[in-house]
């Protein structure tokens, strides 16, 4: 996700969850010159949802800070942007900074909306070549639109965490602060499922902070390959288990209410 700024490039996947979503896209339809507008991601049992719809987010156009040599591959990418339905935590006063948790570049949100926005291809392309990840100009039309819905299934399974607290609370409802991806560092709830129950590791983890009205809530989101992958003509699948950390009383005291079904 990313800002209006020019230069900001937000989210950049890793290369072993580019090649899985790759992977599914093709599977799911190998004839397809691209891969759907809108893909589903199925959730596990507890946290399940309808799979988002990226058609719901209005496109936006910016322009290039600059005009890319004929040579550079991402000359030919393009460069409108989606504006997701995910509201942006500002800062509240001038000392102070809500730039994404793992360092990316980035500044305001969409003015209309307030809302986070996605990048645009050139600039998804432009962000994973910067980090050294293995990319192709050709990839990036599957991968942003499944980046997209992605990003807006993990907030819709935060909000379903969030809606009960908000609406005690009334306040106008839960923003995003930032969020980092972390793919290397499995979670203690990853390892046990992988370990112990023997399924397979998620290709991805993300931390997402959201604000509550004042209350920060951290989140750790671990993304699973859904189990139709393989099959022909299947929507896109992935599970997404999505709960509040527990490094905190209020992440603990929702897990807690969860459980007891509240």
């Amino acid at each position: 996700m990313a800002s209006q700024d020019p230069v900001a490039e937000k989210c950049p996947v890793d290369h072993k969850t580019r090649e899985t979503w790759l992977a599914q896209a093709k599977k799911a339809n190998p004839s397809a010159t691209q891969p759907p507008s809108s893909p589903h991601a199925a959730a596990p049992s507890t946290l399940a949802t309808p799979g988002c719809d990226s058609s719901s987010m209005e496109a936006t156009q910016t322009t290039s800070p600059h005009t890319p040599p004929p040579s550079d591959p991402s000359s030919t990418l393009g460069t409108t942007r989606v504006i997701s339905t995910i509201p942006r935590a500002l800062p509240t006063s001038p000392s102070q900074t809500t730039a994404p948790a793992n360092s990316e570049r980035d500044t305001g949100a969409d003015k209309a909306t307030g809302n986070w926005i996605y990048p645009s291809e050139r600039m998804f392309f432009d962000a994973m070549r910067r980090k050294s990840h293995s990319a192709s100009p050709t990839d990036m039309s599957t991968i942003v639109p499944i980046h997209n819905a992605v990003n807006e299934r993990a907030w819709a399974e935060i909000l379903r965490w969030e809606t009960p607290f908000s609406e005690a609370s009334k306040c106008s409802g839960p923003r995003l602060e930032s969020f980092s991806g972390t793919a290397s560092a499995m979670t203690p709830r990853a390892r046990w499922n992988t370990h112990v129950l023997g399924y397979k590791p998620p290709f991805d983890r993300h931390d997402w902070v959201v604000d509550r009205c004042g209350t920060r809530v951290e989140y750790v989101i671990d993304f699973y390959a859904g189990r139709d992958e393989g099959v022909e003509g299947k929507a896109l699948n992935f599970y997404l288990d999505v709960r509040p950390k527990l490094n905190s009383w209020e992440g603990v005291k929702m897990r807690a209410l969860k459980f007891m079904g509240w």
